[in-house]
């Protein structure tokens, strides 16, 4: 479960921090191309040690290496659990190797013990890199391009922002001071940089100390001062930068854009615009048919034995909420002896008479959602998202719960972050369905086809695994 507490971490980052960590967004870069680095790097080296000639084959096999290991190295994590991600990743991809070079014959190229030293030293070299790494690269960054910096306003985004310096050197920001019109005791703790003025100090000190940016965090309501301030500041060469206490509301997916030369900042947006819908989109429709593809056996298996064990059609369809709100039939396997769809559907419950015995066989093995597959070759779900709940749910919850409908700014999945982080099945408090409104709406400030990809992972050994509470 250790892979769930990184996702949840992962989900907590809110907007403030996406935007003043993109220099460390380089450092994950750096890391990612350092793992294929070090993978076939180090075959290249074994071999020349052995004696060996670098040839077309172990090319091959570096190439198919780093195919393997770009996408499974997810994440960094931390000590041991670092350690057993690099390791399974790895072996992994090892045991893919062997298995293709065996049934080709392709293994006959290499020889053993380099293959052997390979496999235990690049998954040894890439936990050292992502050990030293982080500790290295920030001082590298923060030498190269330190900039010097003062804070006008320690309102609690600024504190936020000043503490986001401090803790990441990476980003290459020195703060020099604050300034701020209030009296040093009714601004609190002030930082270790410490007030340096009021603002009417600030541009001489801005002119006297070769300042090269100003971050202004002081209140939308204080448009005088800002005009004043803006104004006076216009006499000296440093770079501004306002900072708005849009934080305060509930941000997904924040963002500056543009109207025709007139700014306009996100608050509520969703995370798929036209190039991103565009990729989730071709990544749902390939996997789907490739699913489909593979399973069309076991549906008409199902099917059968669906009509087979009680009176009544073979799939159950239940108009849901999807992108934006607008209504969509849902496909599931019939799993009950009703087939309920008005303003009251009662939740299936733990041995709930309605459900027929393989039905309950379906839903706790979750098979019952295949049909779903379709509705994603229809453009009406997605392989990954926030569960659609029936329409009944939605109008009950969106009263109860705040926020709720904004998870249907992305379209409805197949599994999403709730249902990988145990929130799968009944939700019979408030609070359960609180927390997979919740997660949802984590899922929507922080997605990407990376994060995707770990979801899919972690469903499958959900679904392998055992599941109280699907009933």
């Amino acid at each position: 479960m250790r892979m769930l507490t990184d996702l949840e971490r992962l989900m907590a980052r809110d907007a403030q921090s996406r935007i003043v960590r993109r220099k460390l967004s380089l450092i994950a870069a750096i890391q990612t191309v350092t793992d294929p680095l070090l993978v076939a790097g180090s075959l290249f080296a074994i071999t020349l040690a052995y004696g060996e000639t670098f040839d077309a084959p172990d090319a091959v096999l570096a190439l198919l290496a780093v195919s393997f290991v770009y996408p499974l190295a997810l994440g960094s994590g931390a000590g041991r659990q670092r350690l057993w991600r690099v390791v399974w990743s790895w072996a992994f991809a090892v045991g893919v190797f062997l298995v293709l070079g065996l049934l080709t014959g392709y293994i006959s190229h290499f020889r053993g013990d380099v293959l052997f030293t390979w496999a235990l030293m690049a998954p040894a070299l890439i936990y050292v890199s992502r050990l030293t790494l982080p500790v290295v690269a920030p001082r590298i960054l923060s030498r190269q391009s330190a900039r010097t910096a003062v804070l006008v306003g320690l309102s609690d985004v600024g504190r936020k922002l000043g503490e986001q310096f401090d803790s990441h050197p990476a980003l290459g920001v020195r703060l020099l001071g604050l300034f701020d019109d209030r009296a040093a005791e009714r601004l609190g703790k002030v930082p270790d940089w410490g007030l340096k003025g009021r603002l009417t100090d600030l541009p001489e000190f801005v002119k006297a100390h070769r300042i090269d940016t100003v971050f202004i965090a002081l209140p939308m309501s204080s448009q005088v001062r800002l005009l004043k301030l803006l104004d006076e500041l216009r006499d000296t060469t440093a770079s501004i930068y306002f900072v708005p206490d849009i934080f305060l509301f509930d941000v997904i997916q924040a963002r500056l854009d543009e109207v025709n030369g007139i700014p306009v900042l996100a608050v509520c947006e969703t995370p798929h615009d036209e190039v991103n819908s565009l990729v989730k989109g071709v990544f749902d429709f390939i996997v789907a048919s490739l699913i489909l593809a593979l399973i069309w056996p076991l549906l008409i298996a199902i099917a059968i034995g669906v009509k087979a064990s009680s009176p009544g059609p073979v799939l159950f369809k239940q108009r849901r909420y999807g992108l934006d709100g607008r209504d969509i039939t849902v496909y599931k396997f019939r799993t009950m002896r009703v087939m309920q769809d008005g303003a009251h559907v009662p939740q299936a419950k733990k041995d709930d008479p309605r459900v027929t015995p393989l039905g309950g066989i379906l839903r706790r093995t979750s098979l019952d959602e295949l049909p779903q597959f379709i509705n994603v070759l229809q453009g009406r779900m997605s392989i990954v998202g926030p569960r659609p709940h029936a329409a009944a749910h939605n109008e009950l919850y969106r009263k109860q719960i705040k926020g709720y409908m904004i998870r249907h700014k992305v379209k409805p999945g197949i599994t999403g972050l709730a249902q990988v982080s145990g929130f799968r099945g009944e939700t019979d408090s408030l609070e359960k369905m609180e927390k997979r409104i919740e997660l949802d709406l984590a899922y929507l400030r922080s997605w990407s086809l990376g994060l995707d990809l770990m979801i899919i992972l972690k469903t499958i050994s959900v679904v392998l695994g055992r599941s109280e509470n699907a009933y």
